[in-house]
């Protein structure tokens, strides 16, 4: 774990505006792409009315922003369940505020910073730094084996769908990297010794590419990571897979409650059908913004496929709310979190808690 514990530590300054310079080109590279996207699907897919998109916006409901942040509050809940379940002693509430904190910094500054204020949140709970950041890490793998496992899902819903079954190639190789990815946690939670062997095989992988990798370092750093795991990580793991699924499936129902508001009916888009090009897009979220544009016409372009006539610019419309909601709302959301946290380490301070 000293690799990741090392990052979270003040860098010097130079080196942190070298990192921040390279973490907003990489994502301003990443959005240019997704803008070309974007404008070469719906090129492709034919001309959209704009007016029609807006006015089907205006119809939103009145007390839409209610149901939807209510699903949205379950959803960053969920999110953050794997931290609670892999450090105990943190609870849901303190993880969730971590999470929405750490994931709000990390949108306007570069890292470490998201790590930084994890670390001392942690600290002002009385947590070891380490166990908590092997807590930290573990909630982020889980979070890629959910994205890139949402497939499995998808294609265990096609005999339903009026859509001849098909093996995509996007969709085997996210399945064949979630796959991966539980082999390697499987290996690292079963002790030491097998800890040693996944880092000492993953240094050697990397030094195909990079020749200064030292395997024997990543061994050692490994297995500390799985040192600083809770007692019982095996078990643990199966239950935080069950949030992470939790998640996809609140945010199905945040976006299908946005169709569904915007008069997008199930005799038009079927649950099944939202559902199947939902999971399908799902492993997209990998580019910035949790894939905005890109996953958006994805999915869109499926739902263009079985979805009545006239349903187009009302669909596209839904996605703009789902994507305000689940994109900006978790910055709100962690904004107030940082407050409440402020607000009880001040008040820890003043009563030496």
């Amino acid at each position: 774990m000293s690799a990741r514990a090392s990052a979270a530590l003040p860098q010097p300054e130079a080196a942190v505006a070298r990192t921040g310079r390279r973490s907003w080109q990489s994502r301003i590279l990443l959005l240019a792409v997704a803008v070309f996207v974007v404008v070469m699907v719906v090129r492709l897919h034919g001309r959209i009315d704009l007016h029609q998109v807006t006015g089907a916006l205006g119809r939103l409901p009145w007390w839409s922003p209610v149901v939807l942040i209510g699903l949205l509050v379950v959803r960053q809940v969920l999110n953050a369940a794997p931290l609670a379940i892999f450090l105990p002693g943190a609870g849901l509430y303190r993880s969730t505020i971590n999470d929405l904190s750490a994931a709000t910094t990390s949108a306007f500054a570069p890292p470490p910073s998201d790590m930084v204020l994890r670390v001392a949140m942690f600290r002002t709970w009385g947590m070891d730094p380490n166990q908590a950041l092997a807590a930290t890490t573990m909630n982020a793998i889980t979070f890629f084996i959910g994205r890139f496992s949402a497939p499995i899902l998808g294609f265990a819903l096609l005999p339903l769908l009026h859509v001849p079954p098909g093996l995509r190639l996007l969709d085997a190789v996210s399945i064949a990297i979630a796959a991966l990815l539980v082999a390697g946690v499987l290996l690292v939670v079963r002790g030491q010794g097998w800890a040693a062997a996944v880092g000492r095989g993953a240094g050697r992988a990397v030094r195909l590419v990079r020749r200064r990798t030292d395997p024997e370092a990543w061994a050692r750093t490994m297995q500390e990571f799985q040192g600083n795991l809770s007692e019982g990580a095996e078990r643990r793991f199966p239950q935080a897979m069950l949030a992470t699924y939790g998640v996809l499936v609140v945010d199905l129902l945040i976006f299908t409650a946005s169709l569904r508001m915007l008069g997008v009916g199930a005799g038009e888009a079927p649950l099944v059908e939202v559902a199947a090009a939902y999971l399908f897009a799902y492993p997209l979220t990998m580019f910035p913004a949790q894939g905005l544009g890109v996953m958006d016409s994805a999915m869109l372009g499926s739902l263009a496929q079985t979805a009545g006539p006239g349903t187009v610019e009302p669909s596209i419309a839904a996605a703009i709310v789902w994507r305000t909601v689940t994109v900006a709302g978790p910055f709100a959301l962690g904004l107030i979190a940082m407050l409440l946290w402020r607000r009880d380490a001040a008040r820890r301070g003043r009563t030496g808690r």
